[in-house]
């Protein structure tokens, strides 16, 4: 398949970034397109459209070989489902697919038309494959049934983030790291209290500790 864009984002490595789209509607990403697909043209009508669907490379994902199963963070880790009921990125074709939010259709004097989206859970310079229009009357099921994703969509822990801390953030940008932490960044299976993690997010490093449904923020500091 032919790269059509990348990603663009502050999700500069896969810890921390929201494990389904829409988890933090705020935050924008952009999408640059590569020169061969840049023509104006190929967006014509887009502005119409709310939302749109993302397909993408899970492009640190790649594996050899079939498993047909596989453990899912949420559940905590040692307990297997099949491939195809999940989400995983560890699938026989390693292809993402994300709904956003349509945020803006801008042109650029360097890359010519972007789109600037909202609620993306790829990471920076994530490849897309394809990009198509979201239609509501065909794509949202309100009374569809989530699986086992129902049991655990409301989790979320207690965030401690102390205000000399967090003021060293940019502040349009404190709200969506609040977010982040909110869903536990952890792989599910890490329950020591006593570990200090670290995630980084646009220019800085965050560590913290999380004892129990509590997330502590212990630092913060800038990326060189």
């Amino acid at each position: 398949m032919d790269i059509v864009a990348y990603i663009h984002n502050d999700f500069r490595s896969k810890f921390g970034i929201p494990r389904q789209s829409g988890l933090l509607p705020d935050m924008v990403s952009t999408i640059v397109f590569e020169p061969r697909f840049r023509d104006p043209e190929a967006l014509r009508g887009i502005e119409g459209y709310s939302h749109l669907w993302l397909l993408w490379d899970f492009s640190e994902a790649h594996q050899d070989g079939f498993q047909p199963t596989v453990r899912p963070p949420r559940l905590g880790g040692n307990r297997r489902m099949g491939v195809f009921a999940t989400r995983s990125p560890f699938r026989p074709n390693a292809i993402g697919l994300s709904s956003v939010r349509l945020v803006a259709v801008e042109q650029t004097e360097e890359w010519g038309t972007v789109l600037r989206v909202a609620g993306a859970d790829l990471k920076d310079h994530t490849p897309i494959l394809d990009i198509k229009p979201y239609i509501a009357y065909t794509d949202s099921h309100p009374d569809a049934v989530g699986g086992f994703s129902d049991a655990v969509r409301d989790y979320a822990l207690q965030v401690e983030f102390p205000a000399e801390l967090l003021t060293r953030i940019h502040s349009e940008k404190q709200a969506t790291v609040l977010d982040i932490l909110k869903q536990d960044p952890r792989p599910s299976y890490q329950q020591d209290p006593e570990r200090i993690y670290g995630m980084d997010f646009g220019d800085w490093n965050i560590r913290f500790t999380v004892n129990g449904d509590t997330l502590t923020v212990v630092e913060v500091t800038p990326l060189s």
